[in-house]
């Protein structure tokens, strides 16, 4: 079951938990509050689960494909690793499902804190267009993920601040109306 939690501020190690002291933790209905959705599915058997497939049809993610991030598989490694640090947003929501090892994906609350979201094998994970986010491996410095788009895949991300976009005034009008 994922893991969610609001970070401290430390500047240190990226790959570190980050949690405050004492724990805050974040529930699965907090994370839907924000547009982010989970799901837990059989990583073992992928190809031919039938949970994916039936996610993958009824939300018309027709395109995947598989990124194993680690730095011996991984071209350009270290300025990689860097530039899914920076906060940023998408136009199209980001989807991720972990096939095996782990990592932490950050996502921004209503009130601009941090929100670590610890991902292992077997979590899924849909991050709305428009939310402000960032990954990182977690000490395992390993994952393999899959990645799924609807139509052809874009990768274009867009540093904060990216205000002005469409996709992020929709965002906020989301959490406006869920606020309510």
């Amino acid at each position: 079951m994922v893991e969610a939690w609001y970070m401290d501020e430390s500047q240190e190690d990226q790959r570190a938990p980050h949690r405050l002291q004492p724990n805050r933790a974040v529930s699965l209905q907090q994370l839907r509050r924000l547009g982010v959705v989970y799901r837990r599915l059989d990583a073992d058997n992928y190809e031919t689960d039938p949970c994916l497939k039936e996610i993958r049809r009824a939300e018309n993610y027709s395109w995947m494909d598989i990124i194993t991030i680690h730095k011996d598989k991984l071209p350009n490694y270290e300025e990689k690793i860097k530039t899914f640090y920076e906060e940023h947003l998408h136009l199209d929501d980001e989807i991720r499902y972990i096939l095996d090892g782990s990592g932490y994906f950050d996502v921004r609350d209503e009130d601009d804190k941090w929100i670590r979201i610890s991902m292992e094998k077997g979590d899924m994970i849909t991050l709305p267009a428009g939310i402000y986010h960032r990954f990182t491996l977690d000490e395992n410095n390993y994952v393999k993920a899959m990645r799924l788009f609807v139509g052809e895949p874009v990768w274009t991300a867009y540093n904060r601040p990216a205000d002005d976009f469409p996709a992020r005034k929709q965002y906020m009008k989301f959490l406006a109306e869920e606020a309510q």
